[in-house]
């Protein structure tokens, strides 16, 4: 069996049975996979997406490698595990297990980590640790992924977003000062502020180049490789956070949220909505 570029197998060389799989409709970046392997467990392979393990049965003894780096350990219930997207891993035990994996979309943490200005964060592999917070929810991920998600997309996205934001805290590395080919702190603010102010006018890339002081062609790469996404898909990120605050705080009627935030019409919001969050204007205003 494959989970993205990762093979699994439990002691028969069968696939673990699987208690729930994927996302919620919407565009949270996150996958969850929860499984149970029977007398034994193989896992290995070298994912393009982020990946974090939680081994949630009875304490098992794992042969861990990720990269150079291995590790013979028996870690508790409970316990973390985390390879970063382009290192090779593996791990193999002898007994049954149950295991929760989490796959993230690189461009998903780079845009979490550049929210709180962290850009360049890079996430840390660790063979095993505590994070209790992290374990809940994605305990929570698990059990909506296993009823098929009867809070529905918006509930499966805020907890994600609170899953990736816990995950950029407490488990993400910062460089020493700016990262060459990334844009630096500042700047980005400077940008963030720039977009909040005139959310309600139309934002040429252009603009937002010359805050950089870039050429737009390359001021659009450094910025993509820095934020996780296109400026243009940070500025509808940044009108859609405001249009949702709107509304659901009720400061504005629907139509009144897509003109303060820049969108064309309430119809051009609701397809935005629909796309990222997976759902419509009218469930999000209930």
């Amino acid at each position: 069996m494959k989970l993205g570029d990762l093979s699994l197998a439990q002691g028969d060389g069968r696939p673990p049975s699987i208690a729930a799989d994927g996302s919620a409709p919407g565009e949270s970046g996150i996958s969850l996979f929860s499984m149970r392997f029977q007398d034994g467990a193989h896992l290995s392979g070298t994912m393009r997406q982020h990946l974090v393990c939680f081994q949630t049965s009875r304490q098992v003894r794992f042969d861990c490698r990720i990269a150079d780096r291995s590790l013979c350990h028996e870690p508790t219930a409970g316990s973390v595990a985390i390879c970063p997207a382009g290192a090779d891993c593996s791990a193999d035990a002898a007994d049954s297990v149950d295991i929760i994996a989490v796959t993230i979309d690189p461009n998903r943490f780079a845009l979490t980590a550049a929210e709180d200005l962290a850009l360049d964060a890079r996430l840390v592999e660790r063979f095993s640790g505590r994070d209790q917070a992290l374990l809940e929810l994605a305990h929570v991920l698990a059990t909506e992924g296993a009823d098929g998600y009867p809070n529905g997309p918006l509930f499966w996205n805020d907890v994600a977003s609170a899953f990736l934001a816990n995950l950029v805290a407490r488990h993400a590395s910062m460089p020493e000062g700016k990262a060459r080919g990334m844009l630096g702190k500042d700047v980005l603010e400077r940008i963030r502020n720039y977009v909040t102010v005139h959310l309600d006018k139309p934002i040429e890339v252009k603009a937002l180049a010359a805050i950089a002081g870039r050429s737009a062609f390359h001021f659009s790469r450094l910025f993509a490789r820095s934020v996780g996404m296109t400026p243009h898909r940070y500025v509808v990120h940044l009108r859609l956070q405001r249009a949702i605050e709107l509304i659901r705080m009720g400061e504005a009627s629907l139509a009144e949220a897509a003109a303060r935030t820049g969108f064309a019409d309430q119809s051009h919001l609701s397809r935005w909505v629909r796309r990222v969050y997976g759902v419509s204007l009218s469930q999000l205003a209930a």
